[in-house]
C-alpha cells in the first residue's frame, strides 16, 4: 500500500484460480452493453483494491487504516457501479490505540489486505496482517456479513494476496521487495509452510501489495512499484516458483487530471471471459481512486493494459456482463438515520464507544470524551468525499447540548476545518474553526482557531461543507449555515485542504460531538445528504 515512502519517513472463477474462457459461448451473455464507463469507476477513497467475481457478482476490498469497522467490502453487478456492501473487520479490536484510549491509531491498522471466495465451503476469506505483528483472517458466508474472526498467524503477512488454488489449496504471497510465499493448512488456521520466491532486482527497487492468481495452469504474483508502476511474475512450476518478472506500466498517464499513476490492484474475469484491471490513482485531497481498464494476454501468457492515446484511458467501452439483478445502492445521496444501525457508507475515526450513540430514526450522539483536541474525540463519525466535487449538509439539533460542548460537521484529515455549534457560559454560537492540525507523526500539533462565529437560538440549524477535491493548487473547502434549511449563509474563509500523500487516507466529511468539561450533553442527527453539483 506504498509503505516504501512510509518507512522511509459459487463458480470456481471466483477466487483467483481461473480457468480458460477464451472459448465461451457467448449466447448466455447479455449484449455488448450499450455506451462506455467513465474513470475512476469510484471517485472516493478506497485503495489497494483487491477484487474477486463470485457467479455474477463482483466484491472489492480496500485500506481503511484507523476507522472503524475497516476493510470495506464493495460490491457490483457490472464492474462499473459499486455499492458498500459491509466491513470484513467488524471492530479494530488490536489493541487500546484503535479505542484512543492513552494512544493512537492514526495511520496504522488496516492497510493493503486480501479478500478471497473459497468455492468448497461457500465462504468470503479475508486476511491482512496489523502492526507488522500478526495476521488476521476473518471469513463470512455472505458479503454482507456477518464476518468472524476465524484465526490469528504469527507470521506478519505484509501487503498480502490470497490464492484458493483449484485443488483448494490456500496460498498467500507477501513481503516488500523480497516476496514469499506460505502454504495454510486445510482449515487456513494455521502457516504450513513459507518460503522466499524472489527478490525484486535493484534496478526496479521496491515492489510489494501481492496479488496471487492462477491462470490457464500458471502461478502470478500481481505487485505494485509505489507509486508509479506495476509489474507481475510468472511461474509455471507451482507456486513456489521459480518466478520471472515482467513490467506491467510505468509511469503511466492516469485518467485524473493532476493526479498519479493507476496501481497497486487486482486482475478479475468476467464470465464471458474478459479481463479487467482495477487499480487507483493517487488523488489527493480526496484519496486514492479505483480506475478500471480492460486487460488482454500475450501469446505467452503476460498481462497487458488497454491504452487509449499511450494512457490509461478516461473510458472505455462498457463491459459486456449480464443485465444487473438490481440497481446498486448509491453512494450519495440522502441518509435519515432509519432503522436502528447505521449504512455501510459509515466509519468511525478509530473504534467508538458504543454506549454514546444509538441510531433509532436519526443518529444521537452523546459526549465520548472531554478533551479539546478533536483527534482525540471518540465517536467521530466519517463518510467519504464524493469527488470531484460534493457537499455535505447535516440537520443539527443542539438542544441537549451543555457547557463546553462542541458539536458540528468537519472536513477531516491531519489537517483540518469544521463548522459547528458551540456552547459556553449558557450561550451558543454556530464556529467556524481551522487550524487543526498534525505533525508528520500524528501528534496534534493545533486544535483550532476560531474563524468566524455568529449568534444562534433555539435548538435546530443546518450545517454545510462543500469539498473540491481535484488535485490542483486551490482544493478549497468552504462552509455554512442555515437556520431554515433552505438559505444558508457562508461562514469563515476558504480552508485549502491538504494533498500530502503521507496520511494515505484522503479527507472525509466527519460528524462530530465531544466535550471540553464534563461528559453529558448530547446531539441529534436527522438528516445527512450527500449531494454533488
Amino acid at each position: 500500500m506504498d509503505r516504501r515512502r512510509a518507512l522511509a519517513a459459487g463458480a470456481g472463477l471466483v477466487t483467483g484460480a481461473f480457468l480458460p474462457l477464451a472459448g465461451a459461448p457467448r449466447a448466455a451473455m447479455a449484449a455488448e452493453a450499450a455506451g462506455t464507463y467513465t474513470n475512476p469507476v469510484i471517485w472516493q477513497d478506497f485503495a489497494d483494491i483487491d477484487i474477486i467475481r463470485v457467479g455474477a457478482t463482483y466484491y472489492a476490498s480496500a485500506s481503511t487504516m484507523h476507522y472503524s469497522p475497516g476493510a470495506p467490502v464493495l460490491r457490483s453487478y457490472d464492474l462499473v457501479n459499486w455499492e458498500i456492501a459491509g466491513h470484513s473487520v467488524p471492530v479494530l479490536d488490536f489493541g487500546a490505540k484503535y479505542d484512543l484510549n492513552g494512544a493512537r491509531g492514526y495511520v496504522r491498522g488496516i492497510w493493503a489486505s486480501s479478500l478471497a471466495y473459497r468455492p468448497s465451503n461457500r465462504t468470503f476469506y479475508w486476511l491482512g496482517q496489523i502492526d507488522f505483528a500478526r495476521t488476521y483472517v476473518y471469513t463470512a458466508t455472505a458479503a454482507e456479513g456477518p464476518w468472524n474472526r476465524l484465526t490469528t498467524i504469527s507470521t506478519p503477512y505484509y501487503d498480502a494476496g490470497l490464492l484458493v488454488d483449484t485443488d483448494d489449496t490456500l496460498y498467500v504471497a507477501y513481503g516488500n521487495t523480497t516476496i514469499s510465499v506460505a502454504q495454510l493448512s486445510p482449515d487456513g488456521r494455521s502457516q504450513v509452510r513459507t518460503q522466499q520466491v524472489f527478490t525484486t532486482p535493484s534496478s526496479v527497487g521496491t515492489l510489494e501489495g501481492s496479488r496471487f492468481y492462477k491462470i490457464n495452469g500458471q502461478y502470478y504474483i500481481f505487485l505494485t512499484r509505489p507509486a508509479n508502476g506495476q509489474y507481475i511474475l510468472k511461474s509455471s512450476s507451482g507456486p513456489f516458483g521459480p518466478y520471472t518478472m515482467r513490467q506491467v506500466l510505468l509511469d503511466l498517464r492516469g485518467p485524473i487530471p493532476g493526479g498519479g499513476v493507476p496501481h497497486q490492484g487486482g486482475l478479475v474475469q468476467t464470465q464471458g471471459g474478459a479481463w479487467y484491471y482495477m487499480a487507483f490513482v493517487d488523488a489527493y485531497p480526496g484519496g486514492r481512486m479505483p480506475a478500471l481498464a480492460p486487460v488482454t494476454w500475450t501469446a505467452d501468457g503476460w498481462p497487458v493494459v488497454q491504452l487509449v492515446n499511450g494512457a490509461w484511458g478516461t473510458s472505455y467501452p462498457s463491459p459486456a456482463v449480464p443485465t444487473p439483478p438490481r440497481q446498486v445502492t448509491p453512494m450519495t445521496g440522502v441518509d435519515t438515520f432509519d432503522g436502528t444501525s447505521l449504512k455501510p457508507r459509515w466509519e468511525w475515526n478509530h473504534n467508538p464507544d458504543n454506549t454514546k450513540w444509538s441510531v433509532d430514526n436519526g443518529l444521537t450522539l452523546r459526549t465520548a470524551t472531554v478533551t479539546n483536541d478533536l483527534y482525540w474525540a471518540r465517536n467521530t463519525l466519517t463518510h467519504r468525499i464524493q469527488g470531484p466535487t460534493s457537499t455535505a449538509t447535516v440537520q443539527l439539533d443542539f438542544s441537549t447540548m451543555r457547557d463546553g460542548d462542541r458539536a458540528g460537521l468537519a472536513l477531516l484529515r491531519d489537517s483540518s476545518a469544521w463548522i459547528g455549534v458551540r456552547r459556553d457560559g449558557g450561550a451558543t454560537r454556530v464556529a467556524m474553526v481551522n487550524a487543526v492540525t498534525m505533525d508528520g507523526n500524528w501528534n496534534t500539533t493545533g486544535t483550532g482557531t476560531e474563524a468566524a462565529s455568529a449568534p444562534v437560538s433555539g435548538g435546530r440549524l443546518w450545517l454545510r461543507a462543500s469539498a473540491d477535491i481535484r488535485p490542483g493548487s486551490a482544493r478549497p473547502g468552504t462552509f455554512s449555515y442555515s437556520t431554515d434549511g433552505t438559505n444558508f449563509t457562508r461562514l469563515g474563509p476558504s480552508f485549502s485542504m491538504g494533498n500530502d500523500w503521507r496520511f494515505f487516507m484522503g479527507y472525509r466529511f466527519a460528524l462530530f460531538n465531544y466535550a471540553t468539561q464534563a461528559l453529558g450533553g448530547s446531539v441529534r442527527v436527522p438528516r445527512f445528504e450527500l449531494s454533488t453539483p
